[in-house]
């Protein structure tokens, strides 16, 4: 026979709260109340549930991670470390992934605002978009909310960030110190992220006192044809390059795979640049030299983060993450 807590708490002749205070162990009971509930718990032998405990302590020892891509490389080892961390802290994890729609962003925020969930997690700055920042101002904002690389200038929203602009300016400086002056960026995405990545090149080439044209960043999309695309855009422009920077390894990949088809060897006639240090800049020919942006330490910092903030702790609003450049045989 399948009872929940509204069955328990008729039979004993009790309020549902109080049936949550003996699941709770709460000590504000009399003992004969207690005795009578739980003489029904034992002839049923009950297992409370989470929304059992939930309606004393107020929480459901559960996290919300919401994520665009959970099949991108990043994103999964991201979440995966995360649901451990929650996991050995007692709380269990949500995880959403809302694809590129806003809508899909949209009605996520609005069920897990609706579910008593303890804290958010959103994973990656394409959450910067105006219509998810209202929908996260008018469902969120009672609940403790960490963006995992992304920004919000909002109450009770809080950011691990990675330094992107800085990661960028490295690559400048790594190529310049290896005789390079025509340098290219290539961008792949129109996010928070990749803003602040294109913002770093510029930075770098003016440090370096490198000359800037129209065609010295150009836009593509995110993936291996984006980067052959990219490949073939600077040639038909006439754009001269020795080396090029990408946002995302996988789209450096896909130059490489181009420059190659072209008989242009890498590093000798072009040296190419990624960003994410995945297990791609790894596998591909020459490896990569790439970005680390740190996606254990963001994942562990975000954890970290949210949970002083459900324990009400004192906390810092924002934390930037120092990436590294790994330097291999592509450079």
């Amino acid at each position: 026979m399948n009872l929940n807590i509204y069955d328990i708490a008729k039979e004993a002749g009790v309020s549902i709260t109080t049936v949550s205070r003996v699941l709770n162990h709460k000590e504000n009971i009399s003992t004969k109340t207690k005795d009578k509930v739980e003489k029904v718990l034992k002839k049923y032998n009950y297992i409370p549930n989470a929304i059992a405990r939930g309606l004393v302590t107020k929480s459901m020892k559960s996290i919300g991670i919401v994520t665009t891509n959970i099949t991108d490389m990043h994103h999964a080892k991201s979440a995966y470390i995360m649901e451990r961390e929650f996991n050995k802290l007692g709380y269990s994890v949500m995880l959403c992934n809302t694809g590129t729609r806003t809508e899909e962003s949209i009605n996520y925020i609005k069920m897990l605002s609706e579910r008593n969930i303890d804290g958010i997690i959103l994973m990656g700055s394409v959450f910067n978009n105006k219509d998810i920042q209202s929908s996260i101002s008018a469902y969120l904002n009672h609940i403790p909310t960490v963006l995992q690389n992304g920004f919000l200038d909002m109450e009770n929203t809080y950011s691990v960030l990675v330094d992107d602009s800085y990661g960028i300016s490295m690559c400048v400086d790594h190529l310049f110190e290896k005789g390079h002056s025509d340098i290219v960026y290539v961008k792949d995405m129109d996010t928070y992220s990749a803003k602040q990545k294109k913002e770093g090149f510029l930075v770098g080439m003016n440090k370096n006192d490198l000359k800037l044209d129209d065609n010295s960043i150009i836009n593509t999309q995110c993936g291996l044809d984006g980067g052959r695309n990219a490949v073939k855009e600077l040639i038909k422009l006439g754009k001269k390059f020795t080396a090029i920077i990408f946002g995302e390894d996988v789209t450096a990949i896909g130059a490489i795979k181009e420059l190659r088809d072209l008989d242009i060897n890498v590093p000798n006639d072009v040296a190419i640049i990624g960003f994410n240090n995945s297990i791609l800049a790894e596998c591909c020919y020459p490896e990569l030299t790439s970005v680390d942006n740190k996606v254990e330490t963001t994942s562990f910092l975000s954890v970290k983060l949210l949970s002083d903030l459900i324990e009400k702790k004192n906390v810092a609003s924002n934390i930037l993450v120092r990436p590294e450049l790994v330097i291999r045989k592509s450079t």
